[in-house]
Order: C-alpha cells, then sequence, then structure tokens
C-alpha cells in the first residue's frame, strides 16, 4: 500500500464532510481551483468550474439538516506514480446515489513556502441514480 493512501483516504473524508454539510470551504481544501465537474447522466452534459459549483452547494439545504444518513463509502483507490491517485466512491444527497469518479494530483508547489504537499481533487465525474423509495 503506498504511503500516501491515508492521506488520499483523509482527503475524501473531507470531501464527503464537505457535500453532507453543504459546506464549501471544506471542499475548497480538496478541490483544486481549477478542478472540473462533470456529469452526463441526463443530457445536456454538465460541465462546471469551482466557481460555478461552489455556489450551487452553498444554496442546497445539507443533508445534515434534513437529518439524513450518510451513506458515503470509497470503493478503490490506484495510483498512477506519485502524483495522480483515481478515486472511485459513493454518496447520497437527498434522493441521488452518486456514483464518483475522482481523479486527484499531489501538489506541492515551492512558491507557496515549505509545504509537505497536499492531494487535490483535479477533476469530479459522475453519474447518479435516483433511490428506489418503495
Amino acid at each position: 500500500m503506498p504511503k500516501d493512501y491515508q492521506a488520499v483516504v483523509n482527503t475524501i473524508q473531507v470531501y464527503f464532510d464537505g457535500l453532507y454539510h453543504s459546506d464549501t470551504d471544506r471542499l475548497k481544501k480538496v478541490f483544486h481551483p481549477k478542478a472540473h465537474y462533470v456529469c452526463a447522466t441526463d443530457p445536456p452534459l454538465v460541465y462546471l468550474t469551482m466557481e460555478e459549483y461552489f455556489p450551487i452547494v452553498e444554496k442546497r439545504p445539507s443533508p445534515a439538516s434534513r437529518g439524513e444518513r450518510r451513506q458515503d463509502q470509497i470503493l478503490s483507490i490506484r495510483f498512477a506514480g506519485d502524483t495522480t491517485a483515481f478515486v472511485h466512491l459513493n454518496c447520497a444527497i437527498g434522493e441521488k446515489i452518486f456514483n464518483d469518479f475522482l481523479t486527484l494530483i499531489f501538489v506541492d508547489d515551492p512558491q507557496d513556502g515549505p509545504l509537505e504537499g497536499e492531494w487535490k481533487i483535479i477533476s469530479k465525474v459522475f453519474d447518479f441514480e435516483i433511490k428506489n423509495l418503495t
């Protein structure tokens, strides 16, 4: 298991917490500012920048505020070298069950000072289905 496995898990936990609480401050910690948000479940294709995505999250009532049971899980994590990771996960918000494919990059920019580096989500591509409530 790569040494960064737990660091990626920690990043994804902040992602889950951000979604569950509709907390863009948490999400901004884990998304790269140039990340892509893409969904093709229903036409037309949804493609958003983070500047477009975060206001949507801020406006929606959080699953936590509605008392929803958390339904998030990491299905797999794969690494491509030391700076790229791919995470497949599921989570639920409201009536939707999301099947996310997240690509993460390891960011260690010396211009920002002495950093140990962080894993950031650079792309979120997902599909969703509506929960069967019967």
